[in-house]
This record gives C-alpha cells, structure tokens and sequence, in this order.
C-alpha cells in the first residue's frame, strides 16, 4: 500500500479525484456516440476527440492560472464550472446542436489541463518526496481502472436514458469532487508575489525555460515527446492488427482492455521500480518495455498481440509515472503548475501530429512498417535515455534563487 495513504488530506483529495474521474471517463466515449447516432457520421464523431485533444495547445495558459490562485480552491471551482457547462447538453436536441457539443468537449478537455496542473502543485504540497512516486502510480491505477469499467456504465446510461442522463451523472460527480476537496486540509505554497513576476509572456513560458534548463529534464522531456509522438501512430495501426488477426473491429475494445490491466499492474509496481532504479531509469525501462509490446503486435498470434498489449499497458505507465514524478520532485512549489502544462504540451501535442500521420499513411504503407518504426524509435529513446547515467538529483525547493530554477 503506497505511504501517502498514511496522509489523510492524500486521502481526501484521492477520494475527490475519484469521482472527478468517474464523470470524465463516462463522459468523453458517450459524447462520441451521442454525435454518431445525431448525424450517423463517423467524421462527426472523430471530431469529438478533436475537441477534446485541441486544448492541450492552451495547457500553459492552465499552468499560469494553478501558480498564481489557490490550487484546492481553483481545481473546487473549475469542477463547478464543468458541472454547469456539461449541463449545457440537455439542450442538445439534433443535429443542429452538435455545435454545443463540440463547444461543451472542448471546454471540459481545457478544464482537465487546469485540474491536471494544480493537482501537480498540490501533491507537491501535500507529500514528501518519497511518497510522490506511491501517490502518483496509485492515481494511475485508479484512472486505468475507471477508464475499464465507466466509459460501460456512460454508454449503458445513455442508452437508457439518452446523453442529458450522462451530463447529469457527469455534473454531480463534478460537484462531489468539488465539495470533497475542499475539506482537504493543505498548507499551500504561495504563488510567486506580483512585485517579483516577469512579463506574461516570460511568465506563460516558465514551465518549458524550466525544463529546458534543468538537465535532468531536458533529455528525458525530449526523448519522452519523440516516444509519444511516434506512438501516435498506434491510434491507426491498431485496426490493421485486429484485420490481420482475422478478428471483427470490436476485438480492439478486448485490445484495449487488456492494456488498461497491464496499465492497472504498472501502476501498483512503479513506486518499487523508482525507489530501486531512480526515476530516469524508469523511464528508460518503460520505453523499452513499450517498444517489446509493440514488436509483439507483428506476430500473427492473437495470443501473443493481447500479451504485448499488457506489457505496452506497464511500460507506458512506468514511464509517464517515472517522469511525473521527477518532474514534481525537481520543480519549485511556484512553477508546479506551468512546468506540468508544459509536459503535457510538449508530450500531447506532437501526439496529436502523430496521430494525424498515422491516419494518412495507413492507407499507402503496410502496417507492420509503421509498427517497426514505432518499436525502433521508441526503443532507441529507452536506450539513449539509459545510457546518459547523471547524478540522482536532490529535490528543488522554493528557497533556491530563481536562476537556479527557471
């Protein structure tokens, strides 16, 4: 059981992330669904996960809000707007209206950057150093096992009850999490007084001249972002698996299902893997192991393809976790929150370009060349990542100068 349990305020604030995540994941598949059967287009319903990918090129303007109000009270606040915005869908009647419904995707995919980057600064505030790996790989877990069981529990609402059913669910778990977090008992770090603040624009970019300048970051961001931007090709090659398998296209809902488990695994076993390997080190492990369940996709065995989908489920866990908590560690209470959005900037958005990639070529190169590609250059950043050994890093804290920093 990870030590920050012992922290009842860790406790608290899980119990209020829980059910924001319940309302998130019975959310994002209904409202693809919702537009599929309003238009009976495909296209319509791909661009509801547009919408919600579109906001991570707004992730900074998130971080420079969770560094400049209070954390508990903004991430209580912005569930409460959520809340009211998701119930904007009960106005959705037809077709007509599929406009809300981007609109409403792409606000609430905004909302979870702001959540994701004050969240950072909270645990950063609420833990110990040794207790941030523990904390994040079971926030992991317990994503990766909502994300198995809600997105049934939303298609099974709103095929009862219609998609104003779901925004209902979805808005009351949001309001719960709200009320719940605000009993969360946290000395807060102070922002960054206005007399010491930059120009916005220095300001809005702390988060990337932080990573950029602290080494231990620096390449693992960059090997990182290529890993995933390359991965994003994994969103179209995967259908050309389950083809090749001789399989119908719902076997890659089984695909998915068994990553999320191995995720489920990654999540409980990262804390160990840090505490005996280090953080970078982690990372580097994960890479590979995502790269070994990539080649396994190749075998003409549905056996072997769902094995290497648990161990992509792990590897990628151990890595995004590994960072996660590097990153939390080795970043001042005052930039938690723009050196988070910026992560997620710099992994999301070359994700998206990915993706985008995929889609085109699928269509002119044989899957298993995009599969190779993948497991090559995911695997040479595990290698390049491993071999660059650095000294383990001592944690930054705010009482460091700013040059030391930023």
């Amino acid at each position: 059981m990870p030590s920050a349990l012992a922290h009842r305020p860790f406790r608290r604030l899980t119990v209020a992330w829980t059910f924001s995540n319940f309302g998130d994941s019975a959310l994002y598949l209904t409202v693809a669904i919702w537009a599929k059967d309003l238009t009976g287009s495909n296209g319509a319903a791909g661009l509801v996960f547009l919408m919600l990918g579109l906001p991570v090129f707004l992730a900074p303007l998130a971080g420079q809000l969770a560094d400049r109000l209070s954390r508990k009270r903004l991430v209580a606040a912005v569930n409460v707007v959520a809340a009211a915005g998701v119930l904007a869908l009960l106005a959705v009647d037809d077709a007509a209206d599929l406009w809300l419904i981007y609109l409403v995707t792409f606000g609430y995919g905004w909302v979870g950057y702001v959540t994701s980057a004050a969240q950072s600064g909270l645990l950063r505030d609420l833990l110990d150093d040794d207790d941030l790996a523990g904390a994040n790989g079971l926030l992991t877990t317990l994503d990766q096992g909502l994300r198995l069981l809600t997105p049934l529990a939303g298609a099974g609402v709103y095929a009862l009850y219609g998609g104003g059913a779901v925004a209902v669910l979805t808005a009351s778990m949001l309001v719960i999490a709200a009320l719940v977090v605000m009993t969360v008992r946290v000395d807060e770090s102070p922002p960054t007084p206005a007399a010491e603040r930059e120009g916005f624009r220095r300001e809005l970019t702390a988060g990337f001249r932080h990573l950029r300048a602290t080494p231990q970051l620096a390449d693992l961001t960059l090997l990182l972002g290529v890993a995933v931007a390359i991965t994003g090709l994994a969103n179209s090659t995967t259908f050309a698996v389950v083809e090749a398998l001789g399989m119908p296209s719902e076997f890659f809902g089984v695909i998915a299902s068994v990553q999320g488990g191995g995720s489920i695994v990654g999540g409980l076993t990262v804390a160990l893997l840090i505490k005996r390997t280090g953080e970078r080190t982690a990372v580097g492990v994960g890479l590979a192991a995502v790269a070994a369940g990539l080649v396994a996709a190749l075998a003409p065995s549905t056996l072997v393809v769902s094995a290497g989908a648990v161990v992509v489920g792990l590897g990628v866990v151990w890595a995004v976790v590994g960072m996660v908590t590097l990153r939390q560690r080795l970043t001042p209470a005052r930039l938690q929150g723009r050196t988070s959005a910026a992560t997620n900037m710099v992994l999301n958005g070359p994700q998206v370009a990915g993706t985008a990639a995929g889609a085109a070529l699928i269509s002119v190169v044989d899957y298993r060349v995009l599969v190779a590609a993948m497991a090559v250059t995911v695997l040479t950043c595990g290698i390049v990542l491993l071999s660059r050994r650095m000294a383990a890093p001592a944690a930054v804290t705010d009482e460091q100068p700013a040059a030391q920093t930023v």
